[in-house]
C-alpha cells in the first residue's frame, strides 16, 4: 500500500472508530426512548388485540400495511441504488455513500416485517404464512396477500443481507488487523470469514459481490410488484391498475434517495468525511430525487387521466370529489411534486439544508401517498352506503413514530461500531 493511501485508510478508520461525541449519545438516548415505546405498545397490541388500532370496517387496511408499505419501500431502494450502480460502474461516486444504503435497507426491512405479522391479529400463528412440512395438510392460502409478503420480504431480506455482508467483508479484516483490543480483533476476525487480501481472495469476492449485484437488482422491481400487486387484484377504487407495479416501484426508489441524504448529512458532519461523502454525491443523489420525483409525478397523472377518461363514478369521486383525506392527498402533491422541483437549481442542491428538508418533505408526502392508497380507496367505494371514516388512535401513532426510533437506534449503533464507509473499495478507487 502507497503512503498516501495508507494514510487515508488510517485516517477514515481512525475517525470511524473515535470515541463518539455527544451528539451520538443524545441522539442514541432519545432513539432507544423511542425504541422501548415502540416494544411497549406493540406488547400491548398483543396482549389487547388489535381492537386498539383505528382499523375498522370499511378501513380493513390502515396504518399497519401503510407503515409496512412505506418501509419496505426505503429498503427495496436501498439495495438496488448500491446494485445498479455497481453494475453501471458507477463507483466514483457510488463508493461513500454505498453502505449507507444497503445498511439503510437492513434496518428499513425489519421495520417493515413488523406489520403484516401484527396485522394478523394472532401473530403467535405468523409462521402459518411458510409452507413449512405439515402433516395435517394445510398449506397456506395462495389467494391472500399475506403469502406474498411474507415470500417476498424473506426473499429480498436474504439476499440484501448477503450484499451488504459480503461488501463488509474486507472492512472487517482491516478491523480485525488493527483492532486496538484482543477481544475486538477475535471478534472481527470471526466475522471477517478468513479474509487474507490476497489475490485469490479478492477475485472470489468480486466475482460473488457482482453476482449478488446481480440479483438484487431485478429482485427489487419483482418484489415491489409483489407488494403493488397487494393492492391491484382487488377491484377497490384506485386500487386496480396495471400501472401499479411501476408506480410502486418509482415511488420506492424516490423516497429511497430522500432517505439517503437524511442519513448521508449528519453522518458526513458528525466523522467529519465531508471530503469522502461530498457536495457532489449529494448533488447526484439530489438530481436522482428529481428524476425519480417526475415519475411519480406522472403516475399522478396517468391515475387521475384513467379516472377520468373511464367515466367510473367511483374513480372519479375519489380522485376529483370531497373525501375524508382531501387535506392528506394536497399535502402529498405538495411534498411529492412541488417541493423536489428546488433541485433543478445548483444551489439549492448544495446547500445541506434544502437537502435536508426537500427530503424530510419527500419521505412525509410518500407516507401520506400510501395513506390516500389505502385509506381513501376503501372509505370511497363503488357503494355510497358503506362509505365510512377512518382516524387513527394514539396507538396506531406512537407505533409509526416507534419505528423512526426503532430504525435510528439500529443506524446509531451500526454508526459506532461498524465501517459506515467501504474503505476496501474507496482505496482500490483512488
Amino acid at each position: 500500500m502507497s503512503a498516501p493511501l495508507a494514510r487515508f485508510h488510517d485516517d477514515l478508520f481512525g475517525r470511524m472508530r473515535a470515541r463518539p461525541g455527544n451528539h451520538w449519545r443524545i441522539a442514541l438516548a432519545l432513539t432507544g426512548g423511542v425504541t422501548f415505546l415502540l416494544a411497549s405498545l406493540i406488547a400491548y397490541t398483543v396482549a389487547t388485540g388489535i381492537g386498539v388500532w383505528g382499523t375498522n370496517i370499511p378501513a380493513g387496511w390502515a396504518f399497519a400495511i401503510i407503515n409496512f408499505v412505506f418501509w419496505i419501500g426505503i429498503g427495496h431502494a436501498g439495495t438496488f441504488i448500491s446494485a445498479i450502480l455497481y453494475l453501471l460502474e458507477q463507483n466514483n461516486w457510488r463508493n461513500p455513500i454505498s453502505r449507507l444504503t444497503e445498511t439503510m435497507t437492513i434496518f428499513a426491512v425489519m421495520q417493515a416485517a413488523l406489520f403484516p405479522v401484527l396485522h394478523l391479529g394472532r401473530p403467535w400463528f405468523a409462521y402459518w404464512l411458510f409452507p413449512y412440512p405439515d402433516v395435517m395438510g394445510v398449506w397456506p392460502q395462495v389467494k391472500s396477500a399475506l403469502p406474498w409478503d411474507a415470500a417476498a420480504v424473506t426473499t429480498y431480506f436474504t439476499v440484501s443481507l448477503l450484499f451488504w455482508y459480503t461488501g463488509l467483508i474486507p472492512d472487517l479484516a482491516s478491523l480485525r488487523d488493527h483492532g486496538p483490543t484482543l477481544t475486538q480483533r477475535r471478534i472481527f476476525g470471526v466475522m471477517a470469514l478468513g479474509w487474507r487480501g490476497d489475490s485469490r481472495s479478492w477475485r472470489h469476492w468480486r466475482v460473488t459481490y457482482l453476482m449478488l449485484a446481480s440479483i438484487a437488482t431485478p429482485l427489487v422491481i419483482s418484489v415491489h410488484s409483489v407488494v403493488s400487486s397487494d393492492f391491484a387484484i382487488g377491484l377497490t377504487p384506485g386500487w386496480h391498475s396495471t400501472m401499479q407495479p411501476p408506480y410502486f416501484v418509482g415511488g420506492a426508489i424516490f423516497s429511497g434517495f430522500a432517505m439517503v441524504i437524511i442519513l448521508a448529512i449528519p453522518t458526513r458532519a458528525w466523522f467529519g468525511i465531508k471530503h469522502v461523502i461530498t457536495d457532489r454525491h449529494l448533488d447526484n443523489c439530489a438530481k436522482l430525487v428529481l428524476t425519480t420525483g417526475w415519475i411519480v409525478t406522472y403516475g399522478y397523472l396517468v391515475e387521475h387521466f384513467g379516472a377520468y377518461y373511464t367515466g367510473d363514478a367511483a374513480d372519479r369521486s375519489l380522485m376529483f370529489g370531497y373525501h375524508p383525506t382531501s387535506v392528506a392527498f394536497w399535502l402529498m402533491l405538495f411534498c411529492n411534486v412541488v417541493m423536489p422541483q428546488l433541485f433543478w437549481f445548483r444551489r439549492a442542491r448544495r446547500s445541506t439544508l434544502a437537502l435536508f428538508v426537500v427530503s424530510m418533505c419527500v419521505l412525509l408526502g410518500m407516507w401520506l401517498e400510501r395513506f390516500v392508497i389505502i385509506v381513501q380507496g376503501l372509505l370511497r367505494d363503488q357503494l355510497p352506503s358503506s362509505w365510512g371514516f377512518y382516524s387513527p388512535t394514539w396507538v396506531d401513532i406512537g407505533i409509526l413514530i416507534g419505528t423512526f426510533g426503532f430504525f435510528g437506534f439500529l443506524f446509531l449503533l451500526f454508526l459506532r461500531f461498524m465501517p459506515f464507509v467501504p474503505v476496501s473499495e474507496i482505496k482500490e478507487e483512488l
